[in-house]
């Protein structure tokens, strides 16, 4: 039996909401990733684990600063000099599109940090890659398409779709390594990929290109005894009361608004040939509060919004969004100052007002947008509809590549 410690998407450096810190040079937010990080390393330590898995995403993009790029040293070095082998798989977030540049936490392989092993190409690890332990480890990181070329070219069928092709490389890579196994020790599938039937969070704020997602079937092999995944920031086991456990062990703090509702935390897996037991520990991490008022002609509405807000004690140290839709004359009745005063323990209040106007009005009567590209009518409704700031450029993206779909498909 192997015991092991499987996380994923720490994304440390994210700081969308929450002030700067000047003592230390961390905004808070980011302060609340690393106390995240911290209970992880610490929880490995104390309980003795043998193998620490983390399956991806370290930072919100490739390419950190050296203050997070120190912060997510420190803690990778209490687990490199407690001696508990760790694997660092590189996720969508960890890496560049061109193969030649250098990933986000290529320093480890680099410096040749003892105990830690980084897999940025697909590896099988055996017990002599991971200082005697009696287990085997196939790590699969985000896979690329010049990763498919280097890794499993016999993938590349002519004139197949990128999705197919990528698919077949990983089925490539999955099958070659259980026939190479032992089938004596415990088989474990590490890696940062999306697969079919997981429930996807929001994340509008950090998604990266289109996903490829891989079917179901690939990772329920019974030959293998755990499979570690990340890319996905709910926490949720796609083969439930099956053997393997197919988990994705969720992000260790919440993104954005999109993830008010999940719990976040890691996992301790015991894993043996043939039976597996794991438990999922939640991490105490700072709440969100996503709520919404909707205002009719003849409201009181100060009282109707305070009505719908919690106690100041409620709130401390939240992150909050109040959405207020109301009708296009009752603006005035709205008092921000109350507001913020009934949030004043909170760590962040965003007011998020939405005034209903009617279509005609909010688009003009002019005749103004014929004469509109649909990119620009689609910018239009972001303003209109009031959309967060922080969300509109990965919206319109999404939004002109699906206007630009059909062009693309019939290029040659």
């Amino acid at each position: 039996m192997v015991k092991i410690l499987h996380f994923a998407d720490a994304h440390i450096d994210i700081a969308t909401h929450g002030p700067y810190d000047p003592d230390d040079g961390l905004f808070v937010r980011v302060k609340d990733f690393l106390k995240s990080l911290d209970a992880i390393v610490a929880a490995a330590i104390e309980e003795k684990v043998d193998l620490v898995i983390f399956a991806g995403d370290a930072y919100k993009d490739r390419s950190p600063a050296p203050t997070y790029q120190r912060e997510w040293g420190k803690r990778i070095m209490r687990l490199s000099r407690a001696g508990i082998p760790t694997i660092l798989i590189t996720g969508n977030h960890d890496v560049s599109p061109s193969q030649k540049r250098a990933h986000a936490i290529q320093e480890f392989s680099t410096l040749d940090v003892p105990h830690v092993v980084v897999v940025d190409r697909p590896r099988f690890l055996e017990p002599k890659d991971l200082e005697g332990l009696p287990v085997q480890v196939l790590g699969i990181p985000w896979v690329t398409p010049s990763l498919v070329k280097n890794a499993a070219p016999e993938a590349a069928e002519p004139n197949a779709e990128l999705d197919v092709i990528i698919e077949n490389a990983v089925t490539v890579m999955i099958q070659q390594a259980l026939e190479q196994r032992d089938p004596a020790l415990p088989f474990i599938l590490a890696a940062h990929a999306s697969i079919r039937g997981a429930l996807i969070g929001d994340e509008r704020t950090i998604k990266l290109g289109r996903d490829v997602q891989l079917s179901q079937g690939l990772v329920r092999d019974e030959r293998i005894d755990y499979v570690a995944l990340g890319h996905i920031h709910r926490f949720q086991d796609l083969n439930p009361g099956g053997h393997p456990p197919v988990i994705y062990a969720g992000s260790i703090e919440r993104v954005d608004f999109g993830e008010a509702g999940d719990d976040k935390g890691y996992v301790i897996a015991e894993v043996s040939r043939g039976e597996t037991h794991y438990t999922w520990h939640k991490l105490a991490t700072r709440p969100y509060r996503d709520l919404s008022v909707t205002l009719r002609a003849g409201d009181n509405a100060m009282e109707k919004i305070l009505a719908a807000l919690p106690q100041p004690e409620e709130l401390e140290g939240a992150i909050i969004r109040l959405n207020i839709s109301y009708p296009d004359n009752a603006d005035a009745t709205i008092d921000d100052a109350q507001i913020r005063e009934r949030a004043r323990l909170a760590l962040e209040l965003k007011i998020n007002k939405i005034p209903k106007f009617s279509l005609r009005a909010r688009l003009g009567e002019n005749g103004e947008t014929q004469s509109m590209t649909p990119e620009e009518l689609l910018k239009l409704y972001w303003k209109q509809n009031h959309t967060d700031e922080s969300e509109i450029d990965a919206l319109q993206a999404l939004g002109e590549r699906i206007i630009h779909a059909d062009e693309t498909e019939a290029q040659p």
